[in-house]
Order: C-alpha cells, then sequence, then structure tokens
C-alpha cells in the first residue's frame, strides 16, 4: 500500500476529519455512481490517521478512545454514508484483527495505515488441513474490498457430530476475487461487493475462532491484558454504525435549514418555505429526534468506556440495552431525515441533492444486523421479559 502521511498521534484526528468534509462531500456523488469510495478521498481520510484508530500502538496505531472514534465517524458520515460505512466497517475490522494471534498481526500490520476488510456472515466453508485450512466459497457484503489490503473471511468449517465451527480466517486481498455486484439503492459507494475464495490456503495462526471470541477469549497475546481490547466486539460495532446514523441526520437537518431560505412551497402563498408554520414543526420534530439520538449514543459508548476502565462484567441486560440503544438511535435518525426529506419538495429529488441521498443511505443502515431496530429492540425486550435473549451476539 501507498505510504501514508499520518500524525503520530490521534491528537486532532476530529479535526483533521472535518477539514476533509468538503472533500468528502464533493466525492460523494461520484463514490455513489462509481459503487467505492474514490481513490482522492481513501488517501485523504488515512493521511488523516483514521485507519490507525484501533491499530496497536506497537505497530504505529493509535488504539483511540471510542468516544472520539465516535466522533470522527460521524464527521464522515455528515459529508458521505457510503464513505462512513467503509471506514467503520475497516476500522471495525483492524480491533478484529489484533485479537488473532501474534503472528497474523505482524503479518497483517505491515503498515498502521493498514486497510483490514471483513465480511460477517459465514457463507465460505473451510476444510482443516494439517497446517491450516483450505476455504473456498462467495461471500457477499465485503465492505471495501476495492481499496483493502487484508480481508477478515467469516467461514464455518462442518461438523458431523453438531452445528459448523464459525471462524475468521485473515487473507491477503490478493488472494480473493471481487465480484462485480454491488448495485444497491442505499450506501451504494460502500463498495461492498461480494468476494469470493477459490481454494485458499489459510495458515492455522491467521484463524480467529468467532465461538470463543463472543466469550472474551482470543489468542493474542500481546493484546490479552490491554483493557482497550476487552472492549465487545459485537458492542463496538453498535457504537461504531450509530455514528453514521448521527452524522447523516445531522447534515441532512443543515441542509434542509439552509435550502428552506431559498426555496417556497409550490401552489402555497410562502414564497420561502422558512416562513411556514408547518416547516417550524418539521425542522423542530427533526432536531429533537437528532437530539434523542445523541443522547442514547453518549449514554451507551460511555457504558462500554467505563467497563473498559474498570473491567467489570456486563450483564446481560446492558449487553442487550446497548444493541436495543443502538438500533434506536437508527430509528431516530432515520425518521428525522424521512421527515426532511418529505418536507424538502420535488427539487430535493436530484442526485446531485445530499437530501435524497441521506434518505436512501438511512434506509440501508437500518437494515443492517447491528443496529436493525425491530431486532434489537426484540432482545432487549426479551431480557425485560425474563427470557434469554436468543443469540450469542451480545
Amino acid at each position: 500500500m501507498a505510504p501514508s502521511s499520518a500524525p503520530r498521534s490521534d491528537a486532532g484526528l476530529v479535526e483533521r476529519v472535518r477539514a476533509l468534509r468538503p472533500l468528502i462531500r464533493e466525492h460523494a456523488l461520484r463514490t455513489e455512481q462509481d459503487g467505492r469510495v474514490t481513490s482522492e478521498v481513501a488517501s485523504a481520510l488515512s493521511d488523516a490517521g483514521i485507519h490507525r484508530m484501533n491499530v496497536p500502538r506497537r505497530y504505529g496505531g493509535y488504539q483511540t478512545r471510542l468516544r472520539t472514534q465516535v466522533e470522527a465517524l460521524s464527521e464522515v458520515a455528515a459529508a458521505c454514508g457510503s464513505t462512513a460505512f467503509k471506514t467503520l466497517i475497516q476500522a471495525g475490522c483492524s480491533y478484529i484483527a489484533a485479537l488473532f494471534p501474534d503472528e497474523a498481526q505482524d503479518e497483517i500490520f505491515s503498515s498502521p495505515d493498514v486497510r483490514v476488510g471483513g465480511t460477517l456472515i459465514p457463507d465460505a466453508t473451510a476444510v482443516a488441513t494439517d497446517d491450516g485450512y483450505v476455504v473456498n466459497g462467495t461471500s457477499a457484503f465485503a465492505t471495501g474490498c476495492q481499496d483493502a489490503d487484508w480481508h477478515l473471511l467469516t467461514v464455518r468449517v462442518e461438523s458431523a457430530d453438531g452445528p459448523p465451527e464459525v471462524l475468521w480466517t485473515a487473507v491477503p486481498m490478493g488472494e480473493l476475487e471481487v465480484l462485480d455486484d454491488w448495485y444497491v439503492s442505499g450506501l451504494a459507494g460502500s463498495g461492498s461487493n461480494s468476494v469470493v475464495a477459490r481454494d485458499v490456503v489459510v495458515p492455522a495462526h491467521r484463524v480467529l475462532p468467532v465461538g470463543p471470541l463472543l466469550g472474551g477469549d482470543f489468542p493474542s497475546k500481546s493484546n490479552a491484558d490491554e483493557p482497550f481490547y476487552r472492549m465487545p466486539v459485537l458492542l463496538l460495532f453498535c457504537a461504531w454504525t450509530a455514528p453514521n446514523a448521527l452524522g447523516l441526520a445531522r447534515s441532512a437537518l443543515t441542509e434542509f435549514t439552509e435550502r428552506i431560505h431559498r426555496r417556497g412551497i409550490t401552489y402555497t402563498f410562502h414564497e420561502r418555505q422558512h416562513e411556514a408554520a408547518v416547516t417550524h414543526l418539521q425542522a423542530a420534530e427533526a432536531a429533537m429526534k437528532i437530539s434523542c439520538a445523541e443522547l442514547l449514543t453518549a449514554e451507551f459508548v460511555a457504558l462500554i468506556e467505563s467497563r473498559s476502565a474498570s473491567g467489570d462484567p456486563y450483564t446481560v441486560e446492558e449487553r442487550a440495552r446497548i444493541r436495543a440503544q443502538s438500533g434506536y438511535v437508527t430509528r431516530l435518525c432515520k425518521e428525522a431525515v424521512d421527515l426532511i426529506g418529505s418536507a424538502s419538495g420535488a427539487s430535493s429529488l436530484h442526485r446531485d441533492v445530499p437530501v435524497q441521498r441521506a434518505v436512501r443511505d438511512l434506509h440501508a443502515l437500518s437494515l443492517h444486523s447491528f443496529v436493525n431496530p425491530a431486532t434489537n429492540l426484540e432482545l432487549y425486550g426479551r431480557v425485560l421479559s425474563g427470557l434469554d435473549p436468543g443469540t450469542p451476539f451480545l
């Protein structure tokens, strides 16, 4: 990969990313049309240090506090939802890579700006060999695979004695084929194409069992006692995904409150939309939903950081609540942007108007399993009702 001029510290990371918003916004339409983040934007984010947030310090990474990561990702989302989604997935997969055996980390983190992608559904299969696995299969939703250096491919190892074992396997992107199959209505520029493995050989040290990881057990010895890497992966993905919704909603509200001074309401006596009482109600309602989403996000991010600092275990209810809160954040932001979109008039349907893209991106984001509102509320409701959550993914 190309060398980066990223600073050695994450001090000022949010400010550096915020300064890139005009560039990211300028490329947002092209990103959507191309189905991937442009090279100019990807390089600029690398130079800002965004890919170092979860890379271990011993490799030149930042191990950035979660609150700062949330703020940085929301700045990216405010300019382009697709770019933010690719960024958060690569940030999350770098975190997972830091849980692999140390020998694998030495290979993966050859640069602190390495881009690590991944797929989280075990569509591919693996067959054990004497010294590793042979992997085959097609895996969808490989976000950012076109510019990734490594890919964490989720695979299943079939067993005649019970359910399959699920593994993450670390594979150089050059060993996988990328399919041209990402044609979607939302987050269209995230480059979430399918990848294909054909007899890919994965040595044993580049394997991370998913089951034990969900219970807090991972093979890295260097990071085993590091509080930063003891945070639950699934809850972190909830925290990394929520700012995508927040950034989109905030920017949509800003765009709306600017446009209402430049346009009227067709077939009414309002020459400027901002003069109409209905506009006042719409703007206030959207702003309140976004404010509630911000408060919920701050609450569960603070809980995750607190548990990381203290080492105290989570209760099942706390884990389920974090999932529910992240889903509710996404719902509130989607409702706010849907309201803004419906109030923005037919002129907002033009592809170069950001509001319509925010509507589509938030619809797509709300379908993601990390933050799907209905699923996450159901899990929390089960726990509140005294039942097992029904999933190990907490």
